[in-house]
């Protein structure tokens, strides 16, 4: 019995990609660091550097069992994942609480856990189970009706909750998914088409009426808004009539293609037309204009635009070398809100200067371009699916988080994993980074048949 546990913990830290766990580390600590920095006006960097402590080291032992778990099971077992990320979701709408008008938490006392957080890892452990094996049929519609069908059933649970923010991250995890194993780039371009006319939809109309209201004057606009309401189904005819006579002319020219390929492309924007109206009914209107306001954050300076103007200013008042632990103004004086979760970066950035920001950056591009070799080194596609769809979620975190900072990005309340305090985040970017782990660690022939 000892001798197993020796063995596998021997194996355990042997198969460790050591760059991996490295920028996990430094990335882990300037995280905690910011958090104290951040919380010390409002007294309470005790609690939450405590509380963050406690959600690593569960993160930790959880990565661990998750590195000695040979990640093959999850391919073998991928209805049960599914199944149990879908109750998850399913539960927390009966049983969960209420937090920023979202009910998406469970309360165990003093602490609370965000299913969604890792529901999403059970998503791509199970779509990239589902692309593996299915991947001699990658062109055929049923295969894509399936794919819809596990990614919007998510989506759909998600948004009753309503968190507009978490689907956001499946859309390129899905995406990136696909192009890897080969999917015609027709699809890529629906799905492209459909994220586009269901996520930008509702937030052109939010914006046109901000903007509306901000220049009394804009007739044109108005013109716009109206015509957007009222005329759909005309311009849903029109548009189909102009598809087919696009490939009518096309096949003049001789240069054909299947009818099936516009009237698919119509079904896709319909369907990104009514999934647009569904997001705009279950975002609050200060929800919509929050995500749409970094166009022109003075619009609504002193309202949705604040934490944009805010935290430029912040991270303006860095320059280079910053101006030192506990000393940041924006930060000490309280004048970003969430600047320990969502704005984690305005305090690095303050107070650490361009040069914390950018070795923040490197440190966490080193991280992701670890997950990308521990993808290409994966010994079956299985394991590459799951790293690529790993590492496109960590990518996609940073850039709207880092970009949602510096003001070119939507403030769509994603945090910085590993940075941002937050113990559901955490956990489950520590569960996703041993998953990382038992990949790399399998990445020989001779690993595939180690029962552990």
């Amino acid at each position: 019995m000892l001798y197993n546990i020796k063995k596998r913990i021997t194996f355990l830290f042997k198969s460790m990609d050591l760059w991996l766990i490295l920028m996990l580390t430094i990335l882990i600590s300037i995280g905690i660091i910011a958090i104290y920095s951040s919380c010390i006006k409002y007294e309470l960097q005790i609690k939450y550097v405590f509380m963050q402590f406690i959600a690593c080291l569960l993160g930790i032992l959880a990565m661990l069992l998750l590195a000695n778990l040979n990640y093959q099971y999850y391919k073998q077992f991928d209805k049960f994942v599914y199944i149990v990320s879908i109750l998850l979701l399913i539960l927390v709408l009966v049983f969960g609480s209420y937090r920023r008008g979202t009910k998406g938490w469970f309360n165990f006392g003093p602490m609370s856990f965000q299913p969604v957080e890792i529901a999403k890892i059970m998503f791509i452990l199970v779509m990239s189970s589902f692309l593996d094996k299915k991947a001699n049929k990658i062109n055929e519609l049923s295969f894509l009706f399936y794919v819809f069908i596990i990614f919007i059933c998510h989506l759909i649970l998600i948004m009753m909750q309503p968190d507009f923010s978490s689907t956001l991250v499946y859309f390129p995890v899905t995406l990136l998914l696909l192009f890897t194993v080969g999917v015609k780039k027709f699809y890529l371009i629906c799905i492209l088409i459909f994220s586009t006319i269901a996520i930008g939809l509702p937030l052109l109309k939010t914006f046109l009426s901000m903007y509306l209201n901000f220049h009394q004057n804009s007739f044109f606009l108005y013109k716009i808004i109206f015509l957007s309401i009222n005329y759909k189904i005309i311009i849903y005819i029109l548009l189909l009539i102009l598809l087919i006579i696009i490939w009518w002319i096309l096949n003049k020219f001789k240069i054909k293609f299947s009818i099936i390929y516009p009237i698919i492309l119509y079904i896709i924007i319909l369907l990104g037309n009514i999934s647009a109206l569904i997001i705009e009914k279950s975002l609050k209107t200060y929800q919509k204009q929050r995500l749409i306001v970094f166009l022109n954050p003075r619009i609504d300076p002193k309202g949705s635009g604040y934490n944009i103007i805010q935290s430029k200013i912040a991270i303006g008042a860095g320059k280079f070398f910053g101006k030192g632990i506990k000393n940041g103004t924006q930060t000490q004086l309280g004048f970003i809100p969430e600047q320990h979760t969502d704005f984690i970066f305005t305090v690095i950035g303050e107070e650490s200067g361009w040069i914390g920001s950018q070795l923040t950056l490197i440190f966490y591009f080193i991280f992701i371009f670890r997950c990308l070799v521990i993808a290409k080194e994966s010994y079956d596609r299985y394991g590459s699916l799951i790293a690529i769809g790993l590492a496109a979620m960590f990518l996609f975190y940073v850039i709207i988080n880092i970009g949602m900072v510096i003001g070119i990005m939507p403030v769509t309340g994603i945090p910085l994993l590993l940075l941002s305090y937050g113990g559901s985040s955490m956990f489950s970017s520590l569960c996703a980074i041993g998953i990382l782990c038992s990949i790399h660690a399998r990445r020989h022939v001779y690993f595939q048949y180690i029962k552990y």
